[in-house]
């Protein structure tokens, strides 16, 4: 059962106090000093047999990369999205070649969302929030960026300063049912 967000005691705040904006403040730059801490935090997820199997194409407004990556958005996300200080492509390498016959390993989509979770809570220490999405023409930007063979585009990350804060009313599942939801009821 879903229900207004009440953290539990203990939780750290800079998770109580993530939350994914629908608006950026577009003057608010992201730094390199700062991107170099997100690929920093992301750097050091952990990953199966650490294959560190992760990439990220990065772009803020004024550079050519930004202006590779914008054209590619839905509606939807560019509504919001480009207004923050940073767009972020995560790629995941889920084959050792084009032949796509041998896994890099099984685990590559799950170690990149460690490695994008770090990043984005590295964002909240800095004072930056992020939205991840996947709203965007995924064989447009595949062909744009064009991914070394294995290699593929999983979703994006827009970082920046939110433009208000966190909506009223947000919801998440309550620890019990993360708990009991999956199972059948002969557990």
């Amino acid at each position: 059962m879903k229900g207004p967000l009440q953290p539990s005691g203990g939780i750290h705040p800079l998770l109580a106090g993530r939350f994914s904006p629908y608006g950026f403040d577009p003057s608010a730059a992201v730094d390199d000093h700062a991107l170099g801490l997100l690929l920093e935090a992301a750097r050091w997820a952990p990953s199966a047999g650490n294959s560190q199997p992760w990439g990220f194409f990065t772009g803020r407004p004024g550079e050519a990369e930004h202006d590779r990556i914008v054209p590619h958005l839905a509606p939807s996300s560019a509504r919001w999205a480009t207004d923050a200080g940073l767009l972020v492509v995560t790629l995941t390498r889920r084959h050792v070649d084009a032949t796509q016959q041998l896994l890099y390993s099984e685990f590559a989509d799950y170690d990149l969302g460690q490695a994008v979770a770090h990043m984005t809570i590295q964002a909240q220490a800095l004072g930056l929030d992020s939205h991840q999405f996947r709203a965007f023409d995924l064989e447009g930007l595949s062909k744009e960026l064009d991914p070394q063979p294995g290699w593929a585009i999983v979703s994006m990350v827009a970082v920046g300063k939110a433009a208000g804060g966190a909506p009223e009313g947000r919801e998440r599942r309550s620890v019990a049912e993360l708990r009991s939801g999956p199972w059948s009821a002969a557990r």
